[in-house]
């Protein structure tokens, strides 16, 4: 299964915070599944580095995702159209485009982030 770590995923991961689940937790750590990284999640995790509201991470981040297994997916124009197309409230600009990523590349999100399942995109946690 192709997994899109969502960013809080991420860094749960890469600090082994108990907050995430024991179900994510195995489902990244299976090696029949591949977990992937959008590159918004990477600008997120080093804008909010920047802002002081993240500890910065040791080493390159690209490094660490590499070691860790992920894959990088990047961000196209028309993943960018569909995340501006989707309908409804939600204003979180990054959500909305790993939404249009996971939904265009046939992801299964692994976030605790409810909102995802309402715009069909296959979640797990």
């Amino acid at each position: 299964m192709k997994l899109l770590l969502d960013t809080h995923t991420i860094l749960w991961w890469l600090s082994d915070d108990r907050r995430l689940s024991q179900i994510a937790r195995s489902a990244i750590a299976d090696p029949d599944n591949q977990p992937t990284a959008s590159v918004v999640a990477g600008y997120e995790i080093a804008y909010k580095q920047s802002l002081g509201r993240l500890p910065s991470s040791r080493g390159n981040l690209r490094d660490r995702f590499t070691r860790e297994g992920f894959e990088i997916l990047p961000l196209s124009l028309d993943h960018a159209l569909a995340a501006a197309a989707l309908p409804g409230p939600h204003r979180d600009p990054w959500d909305r485009i790993m939404m249009a990523q996971a939904r265009m590349e046939g992801l299964t999100i692994v976030t605790v982030d409810r909102v995802f399942s309402q715009y069909g995109v296959p979640v797990l946690w």
